[in-house]
């Protein structure tokens, strides 16, 4: 394997059933054999894409100073700033070699939440910078959903089984940026290898190079969509509720060759989690002789926290 799978959600969405099949077939043995896919036709349109990209980059060039004022203590980086080097991979001690900022979820009145969001850090110097994420937000939230169904129709599932949980759900969107390498990093990488801690991450901004994905046979492989593509990959949460049917795979972002130090890079992953009250425990169809149960009973909530806790974001005491 040289790249990784190539999907398209007008598939999915059109009219015809044998399509439609096709899509849950080919994301679903994608999912199971090394949890990642490029998806074309989603519903995040180029026009938003570079209008979101203008806003990230002239909020990173803003003074550090500036930018500090939105790092809110006793949050967890749930919303707002993450200044560089923060955050690392479980199981690391080095800081990867970026900051980043946190939209979070605008919950609708009807929400009946039964634990509160943190609101959005609202980031005065660029008017448009909240307001263009959140209108991201909102579309790959849509794509989302439909890749989730038809994961769900996939596993035998009611088609609409996750709608409830992710509708109003506390999924993050992060833009992410990489600064110019200055010096010998000295083991730092721009992310370090891990697994996603929520159901589904869908990525923006991978064709600029450098994320690599870990296959069954122990490779790295390069992900490398089409420029109007998707990444779109498995986290832990959805491993854990699959009973390891669907694979949260390894993945990292290596650092350029030194003649491209100079170069920043970018990207926008959509963390996509449910509300915090679905259980995560094993689904009794994921269950059998050859594949009991592997996890121990969990609420996505729960979970969180503690991967919180594992990356540096929360202290153990919070």
């Amino acid at each position: 394997m040289t790249n990784i799978p190539s999907v398209d959600l007008s598939d999915f969405i059109s009219e015809d059933p044998s399509r439609k099949q096709k899509f849950i077939q080919e994301i679903g043995q994608a999912y199971e054999e090394i949890g990642f896919v490029s998806l074309s036709h989603h519903f995040l349109d180029q026009a938003l894409v570079e209008k979101l990209y203008h806003e990230v980059t002239a909020f990173f060039d803003l003074p550090n100073t500036t930018k500090s004022a939105y790092e809110i203590e006793g949050l967890g980086g749930q919303r707002g700033y993450v200044s560089f080097g923060k955050e690392h991979a479980k199981g690391q001690t080095k800081g990867d070699l970026k900051e980043f900022f946190h939209f979070g979820q605008e919950p609708s009145a009807d929400a009946n939440l039964t634990t509160a969001y943190p609101e959005n850090i609202i980031v005065k110097e660029r008017p448009e910078f909240n307001t263009t994420g959140m209108e991201a937000y909102r579309m790959l939230e849509k794509t989302g959903i439909y890749v989730l169904r038809a994961l769900a129709l996939y596993m035998g599932l009611e088609e609409h089984y996750f709608d409830q949980w992710v509708t109003n759900g506390n999924s993050i969107l992060r833009p992410i940026h990489y600064p110019p390498i200055t010096e010998e990093p000295k083991g730092a990488v721009r992310a370090g290898a891990h697994g996603d801690i929520n159901l589904i991450t869908l990525l923006m901004g991978a064709s600029t190079g450098g994320l690599q994905v870990l296959t069954k046979e122990g490779q790295w492989v390069d992900a490398i969509p089409q420029e109007d593509e998707l990444v779109i990959n498995v986290g832990d949460m959805l491993e854990r509720h699959t009973n390891n049917k669907l694979r949260s795979t390894i993945h990292r972002v290596v650092n350029p060759p030194r003649t491209q130090w100079s170069s920043p890079r970018y990207s926008i992953p959509f963390f996509m989690h449910p509300r915090s009250d679905m259980r995560l425990d094993c689904l009794p169809n994921c269950v059998d002789e050859q594949h009991p149960i592997a996890y121990e009973p969990i609420s996505a909530g729960d979970f969180l926290q503690q991967r919180l806790v594992e990356i540096g974001l929360l202290k153990n005491s919070q």
